[in-house]
């Protein structure tokens, strides 16, 4: 499907009744389901997913602070119509690659996955990951995140003013206005996504996993590292092995147990869980004690069903591999358990490797990850997954133990590739494509239809790092390149829920 045709096709659906349009993906749940998952899967009946109108037709829309955009790395934006959003929403576009940041850093670029926080005086902290590697030109600069207190992970053996990537912190008025902008962690590299405790800190996850033999490193890579969204300045560096060492990508924390769950950027990769040393873990600095790693085992001797279909295996030892053929099995709970891993901190990227060889569960490339407060699930994303490969929504429910396809691509035209996601304060899940042509926010309702929230109208380039304000009242979400942060809510302020539509 050319760009075009999805662009109409898209605007067809976005201004149809809900369940009233032709979708080719479907009718993507055939019943409600309760607390975000479905409901008991019906003997003989397959299903698949459809659309639904969301919050009506997006069109293009100037960001609220125009006129604060003369002068970027990509020229004069004051005219330009940036985002696309529903006719009740407008925006403001934050932190641009370039500018100088309230601490006199320039900021980073490669905006990627982000979590926001309540601040000391009402306002919004976010925390926000730059996917950067060493030296990386954006722009034609090179200093990535390098924080004025000079507290670096790895400083890189690189021409001085030369750095890589980390996090920065924004701190954003309930207007949705810039405040306060600051490096919060340095000398790290390909900080992807992430997630957010519950004592108000963001794990930034390293997409990386070069050694002491690569240029320019001065020490190994591939950990995650916990930043205090309140700090005020860049947190002193530590990595925490024991989540292991290995290409990351999105975490996700359970504060009923402490436990962390954790995702993988490979095309075989596993689904992990942490288990934390300290029991219900509360402050920063906790995690730091170390844990115990596990990875996500799928019972093999599954049968959907819809049609009686069986997982596919990847090796003799049963590992279920969920890259493909298993739409059949779309909203049916699968029974899970769990294996330890030993060698969490291999001098090679062969962690997934072991997991495999114990009968752990593949995903394709599993990114972007959430864990809902609303119902206790754990939503992540396989991007590549699906029988074109176009993008899986799976949501693990820890209290029963199980795992649920909720979400696989038939289109592209109206899925491309999922990356970061979320869920909003009604349940809803938010989807940021990281596809091939057209960037979209795709959103998932609570009977699972798929609607069009906003879409890139400035470039081709992937929103990552959507999040919401603990109230609701706002979405952020990044633009990677030209790299920019948008505040997004609702004209008449009240929280972003598809039932209060105006």
């Amino acid at each position: 499907m050319t760009a075009l045709n999805r662009r109409k096709f898209l605007a067809m659906l976005s201004a149809a009744t809900a369940g009233t349009a032709v979708a080719p993906l479907g009718n993507l749940y055939a019943r409600s389901f309760p607390q975000g998952i479905f409901g008991q899967p019906t003997p003989g009946v397959c299903i698949a997913n459809g659309v639904s109108q969301g919050f009506g037709p997006i069109v293009p829309k100037l960001p609220l602070n125009a006129a604060d955009l003369t002068d970027t790395v990509v020229g004069n934006l004051s005219q330009a119509h940036l985002l696309e959003l529903p006719e009740n929403f407008s925006y403001t576009a934050l932190s641009i690659t370039g500018q100088i940041m309230g601490d006199g850093s320039i900021v980073p670029g490669d905006h990627d996955g982000m979590a926001c926080f309540m601040g000391q005086n009402g306002d919004y902290v976010l925390v926000r990951n730059h996917e950067l590697s060493r030296g990386q030109n954006k722009y034609g600069n090179r200093t990535g995140c390098q924080p004025p207190n000079g507290k670096v992970y790895d400083p890189f053996n690189l021409p001085e003013g030369q750095g890589g990537g980390g996090t920065s912190t924004l701190i954003i008025d309930r207007q949705g206005q810039l405040v306060m902008d600051y490096i919060s962690l340095g000398g790290t590299i390909r900080n992807c996504a992430g997630g957010p405790t519950p004592w108000g800190s963001w794990i930034s996850c390293e997409e990386d996993v070069s050694t002491l033999s690569a240029a320019a490193n001065t020490k190994m890579h591939g950990y995650n590292f916990e930043v205090p969204a309140l700090l005020g300045q860049a947190v002193d560096p530590i990595p925490l092995i024991d989540m292991g060492r290995f290409n990351h990508e999105a975490v996700a924390c359970d504060p009923r147990t402490g436990y962390i769950y954790q995702t993988e950027d490979r095309g075989d990769s596993l689904f992990y869980r942490f288990v934390p040393h300290v029991r219900q873990p509360r402050h920063f600095g906790d995690l730091q004690q170390g844990g115990e790693l596990y990875a996500m085992v799928i019972d093999a001797q599954t049968n959907a069903v819809c049609d009686g279909s069986v997982l596919p295996v990847l090796n003799a030892h049963d590992s279920v591999d969920t890259r493909r053929n298993v739409q059949s099995f779309l909203g049916q709970p699968l029974p899970v358990k769990w294996v330890k891993l030993e060698d969490v901190n291999p001098a090679a990227d062969t962690l997934r490797f072991e997991g495999q060889a114990k009968g752990a569960a593949v995903f394709a490339r599993g990114e972007g990850m959430w864990y809902s407060n609303s119902d206790g699930l754990v939503y992540f994303v396989a991007t590549s997954g699906g029988d074109i490969g176009r993008g899986q929504v799976w949501a693990y429910n820890p209290k029963q133990e199980t795992v649920t396809l909720l979400v696989e691509s038939t289109d592209q035209g109206v899925l491309d590739r999922p990356d970061n996601i979320t869920v909003g304060p009604d349940g809803a899940l938010y989807l940021c494509e990281d596809g091939s042509g057209e960037q979209f926010v795709v959103g998932v309702d609570q009977q699972g239809n798929l609607f069009p929230f906003a879409r890139n109208n400035y470039n081709t380039s992937e929103f990552a790092g959507a999040c919401f304000s603990p109230d609701g009242r706002f979405m952020f979400v990044n633009v990677m390149s030209f790299g920019a942060t948008f505040a997004i809510f609702r004209n008449d302020h009240r929280p972003i829920k598809l039932n209060a539509q105006a």
